[in-house]
């Protein structure tokens, strides 16, 4: 198959949070591979170097930057050195999440705020850090990540999915408030994405089956599908578009 290319994603600075493994590596390869100067924080050390070793004779050699996102004010010094070393942020993807899975009743008040943390706290701290350079270069693109688990009301994640709502609600505030600068806040929802962790963790042979008999497209929905969505929103092609979510999923719901 052959895929879009974005002139306008060439050269522009790209921030992508967990961009070490899974739906993060695959937008932190898909970026790069439009030419555009990417970042990307994890607190996975390991496996984000190997990523960037491998990215390395692209255009422009992703810069890793190691981060705990739990820390609001680690995140925002990532933030700013991302600008110090490559120049300010045109697109930021707020992508860091852990679908961490637990019965309600198990679920401690440290769990809770741990969750929030990881999977929504940081998305507000990290669009607020970035809309000064937006507005300066005259506009920008957020993109947020959902997910269809709270549209489906899957049984041990209702704290993710909780979080993953809010979200929802953010984006649409933010995309409001933050429009007069031109700056476009959208959010992907993706569905069932066969990854590497969630065949380790979740997916077995028989839950894939299910899974892709619920689809309308049966077939595995791989991290590269939604990356393609990434790049769709962070480009100037989608420049009048705010304000919604993109459900990525192959017909789950």
């Amino acid at each position: 198959m052959t895929f879009a290319r974005y002139p306008s994603l060439e050269n522009r600075v790209v921030f992508i949070s967990g961009g070490g493994s899974g739906i993060g590596a695959a937008m932190v390869e898909a970026f790069a591979d439009q030419g555009a100067k990417v970042a990307f924080c994890d607190i996975a050390r390991e496996a984000s170097e190997a990523l960037a070793a491998q990215l390395k004779d692209r255009r422009h050699a992703p810069l890793f930057l190691p981060c705990d996102l739990a820390d609001i004010a680690a995140l925002q010094a990532t933030l700013a050195e991302a600008k110090r070393r490559l120049g300010p942020i045109a697109a930021l993807v707020n992508n860091a999440a852990n679908d961490q899975r637990q019965p309600a009743a198990e679920v401690s008040e440290a769990d809770w705020d741990l969750a929030m943390a990881v999977n929504l706290k940081h998305q507000f701290f990290a669009a607020r850090a970035v809309r000064e350079d937006m507005r300066a270069l005259g506009g920008g693109a957020i993109v947020n990540f959902s997910s269809t688990a709270w549209m489906l009301g899957l049984p041990n994640l209702s704290v993710y999915s909780a979080a993953k709502a809010a979200i929802m609600g953010l984006t649409a505030s933010l995309a409001r408030e933050f429009g007069a600068d031109r700056i476009r806040v959208n959010a992907i929802a993706p569905g069932a994405v066969i990854t590497e962790r969630q065949r380790r963790l979740w997916i077995g042979e028989a839950d894939l089956a299910a899974i892709l008999q619920r689809q309308c497209l049966a077939e595995p929905l791989l991290a590269d599908e939604v990356a393609r969505m990434a790049l769709f929103l962070a480009a100037d092609d989608s420049r009048m578009i705010t304000k919604q979510c993109f459900i990525v999923d192959a017909g789950i719901r």
